[in-house]
């Protein structure tokens, strides 16, 4: 009779320390990631951008920081290949070629706000440990600071490229925009991409909805320091939504995988455009079917997401859980679904992660 251990049996030694020493390298980067967002967050890294080599209190006291606490963040980054240091001097610098991937404006974008999803991630560990058993989902209440996060993201991968590549997408909705036409941001988070186009296009009327009162009270304190008059927005269940004909163009921004029920957001949105209408929708651009994306950009960083946020979410909801990775596939049939005769999935070059569908209406 075969062992039920063949497998352990078998098992080659050399290949078990390359696999133990891969692990022990994931653990190690998993710390790292967490001092990224620290350094992220406390503006360490802006701080020692562009700046020559100089000592742990030099560094800190500038920023109010504790030394003590600042030095230890440092010998965290110098071991993790981040920072430079000089043992002589004792003193830390930071690349410029590091740089241009982890500060705000870098050129590369910055990575350290995605670095803030992991500490988050430990935050509600327990939380999604209990919902293993139970099957239950959860509610944005139990994630700290997913919004401030979420904004900075849409910062610098939507509203830093909407007027030079994103709004080109849908042919000719500029000069819409500029002539004055009803807009939607459907799930609209913080605000920040609906806010950028209200101040561009004066002529034109912005909504935003989303389901989160906070998310929604910070969009508009950000859209009365800014004086900004031609926008709104609302707290609101998008489940059910059914605005018919009130809108010449509606915008998604990652967010209808999140709802309770993507298909019947989708066909609302057909419904709530005129005739002639126009839905920009970004969403991750990964497959439906797990092994096409074996080689995805930051496939098991967008998998763990939709673990710890984005399905259970939506199963809070009484949804589907589609999750992060529901896939364009899917994305693309619901649009279908939902009635727009005329559907354009494009990839942007600063932005492989995700996909972005123009959709029409008759």
């Amino acid at each position: 009779m075969a062992s039920s251990n063949t497998a352990a049996v078998d098992m080659r030694p050399d290949a078990a320390e390359a696999f133990a020493e891969k692990i022990g390298n994931i653990i190690n980067s998993g710390t790292i990631t967490v001092m990224l967002s620290i350094g992220h967050r406390t503006g360490l890294f802006d701080a020692m951008a562009g700046q020559p080599s100089r000592t742990s209190a030099e560094i800190a006291a500038p920023l109010g920081l504790s030394e003590r606490y600042v030095r230890e963040w440092l010998a965290s980054m110098v071991t993790g290949g981040i920072v430079h240091y000089d043992p002589i001097m004792k003193t830390y610098f930071l690349p410029d070629a590091h740089s241009a991937c982890l500060t705000r404006g870098a050129p590369l974008g910055n990575f350290a706000v995605y670095a803030q999803f992991i500490p988050m991630a430990g935050a509600v560990q327990d939380t999604i440990i209990d919902r293993f058993t139970s099957g239950e989902g959860t509610s944005y209440d139990d994630y700290p600071c997913f919004h401030s996060i979420m904004a900075e993201d849409s910062g610098q991968n939507v509203v830093d490229q909407m007027f030079n590549e994103i709004l080109p997408l849908a042919g000719g909705i500029r000069d819409r925009l500029e002539a004055g036409i009803d807009v939607l941001d459907a799930g609209c988070g913080s605000g920040r991409a609906l806010i950028a186009m209200a101040a561009r296009y004066p002529n034109s009327r912005f909504t935003g909805y989303d389901l989160c009162a906070d998310a929604i009270a910070t969009a508009r304190r950000s859209a009365a320091k800014a004086s900004i008059a031609n926008v709104s927005f609302t707290a609101r269940d998008l489940t059910g939504f059914d605005e018919v004909g009130r809108y010449d163009f509606v915008t998604s921004f990652d967010a209808v995988h999140d709802q309770k029920d993507p298909q019947g957001l989708l066909t609302g949105i057909y419904r709530a455009l005129r005739n002639g209408g126009v839905h920009l929708m970004q969403d991750i651009g990964g497959s439906a079917h797990l092994e096409n994306n074996i080689d995805f950009p930051f496939a098991a960083f967008l998998y763990t997401l939709s673990c710890l946020h984005c399905m259970p979410i939506s199963l809070g909801q009484d949804g589907a859980g589609l999750g992060t990775m529901w896939g364009w596939e899917t994305a693309e049939r619901m649009l279908e679904e939902a009635g727009f005769p005329e559907i354009v999935r494009h990839v942007l070059p600063h932005d492989p992660m995700n996909v972005w569908f123009v959709s029409r209406k008759g």
